[in-house]
């Protein structure tokens, strides 16, 4: 296991586990929210978790059980102590799948199932619990009462509620036929573009995916790596101050969009270094890719996300072959020779971009 890993209390089963694997521990710990009386079976196959035997309930969202009572009612054919009160065990109706159980054939709550799959596969209590904010109120909640009153232990140290995508402004949804999966964009965009877009905006706000969004994530990614581009292998080396202040905003609520801006000042200071220190660049350089190994980008050598997607498109070693030969009429100043090159390569979807350190290339968007 590594180190982080271990640290974070993450286990990582042979295979991702099933609701239904875990219906024994379910029951199992059902029974025991009945034995210490969070629970009671009112019989007729149904099991409720008692709410307001939980002092701490409501701690994670605020909520206070008074106001949540006001509006509360229960259903005619419920027999809740409380209207608050939250199924662990639902008795099956006619045709429904269902298991057995020591209440009757049924089918688990949709909180037990997610209290007795984190417990079971990351322990009693664990360091990060994530989640849409959707679900704050009532899943985790709930989750929280029951995991914490049957083991005696706090659940989760730290909770971390994520905004919801939205698809050019509105939610994505089945329903407004604007739904997608990571398989469809990684069709069509490196994995590190989507990275890149997913930690530029703050884990609670609400990302916005767009075409637009996209190209201007891979065109961020492609101002960081053109910096990395040509400069020599070295340990990393200086930006104590910007380490210092990427790692003052990632201990600020995972504060990622203000790490990148940190980023960013660190390409124009080796853009800067290039023209008079390529070694304190180069150094600087390594620095940054530590700093983003963090968000999970700049992973990359400089030209192979910058050429990704070249195979089938054109062949590198032709493009490479006709920059060679615009060098060349360039260096003995045939300026029209050099032009009808860029232009060949234009038209081959290539995009030139002319530096100190030379020339690199690109696929068009």
């Amino acid at each position: 296991m590594h180190e982080d890993e271990a640290r974070l209390n993450i286990k990582k089963p042979d295979m991702e586990p099933r609701a239904t694997d875990h219906i024994p521990g379910m029951h199992a710990m059902i029974q025991t929210l009945i034995d210490k009386g969070y629970a009671y079976a009112p019989g007729n196959g149904d099991v409720y978790y008692r709410v307001g035997k939980f002092m701490g309930y409501g701690k994670l969202s605020r909520k206070k059980i008074e106001d949540l009572r006001i509006g509360a009612r229960i259903e005619v054919d419920e027999s809740k102590q409380d209207p608050l009160d939250f199924v662990l065990w639902k008795a099956a109706k006619p045709g429904e799948p269902s298991w057995e159980s020591p209440w009757g054939a049924g089918r688990p709550g949709w909180h037990i199932e997610c209290s007795v799959m984190s417990t079971c596969c990351l322990g009693e209590t664990f360091d990060i619990h994530g989640g849409g904010s959707d679900l704050e109120f009532p899943h985790h909640e709930n989750e929280i009462a029951q995991s914490e009153a049957a083991t005696g232990k706090t659940y989760a140290n730290a909770w971390m509620h994520c905004g919801m995508i939205r698809i050019n402004g509105e939610k994505m949804s089945k329903s407004l036929n604007n739904f997608f999966t990571i398989r469809d964009v990684l069709d069509k965009y490196h994995p590190e573009v989507v990275r890149y877009l997913l930690v530029s905006s703050h884990y609670r706000s609400a990302i916005n995916y767009s075409e637009d969004n996209l190209k201007d994530a891979k065109g961020a990614l492609e101002r960081f790596y053109h910096a990395l581009k040509g400069l020599p292998s070295v340990a990393p080396a200086g930006g104590e101050a910007f380490v210092e202040r990427f790692t003052q905003v990632m201990n600020d609520d995972f504060g990622t969009p203000e790490a990148c801006a940190v980023l960013f000042e660190m390409v124009r200071e080796i853009n800067r270094l290039r023209e008079s220190d390529l070694n304190a660049a180069a150094g600087l350089a390594a620095r940054m890719k530590e700093l983003a190994s963090v968000l999970g980008v700049l992973q990359l050598e400089a030209d192979d996300f910058l050429q990704a997607g070249a195979e089938g498109r054109v062949d590198a070693a032709e493009v490479e072959a006709l920059i060679a030969a615009r060098l060349a009429a360039r260096a003995r100043k045939d300026w029209a020779e050099s032009d009808r090159i860029r232009d060949q390569l234009t038209a081959m979807g290539v995009v030139l971009e002319d530096g100190k350190g030379g020339t690199t290339w690109r696929l068009a968007d």
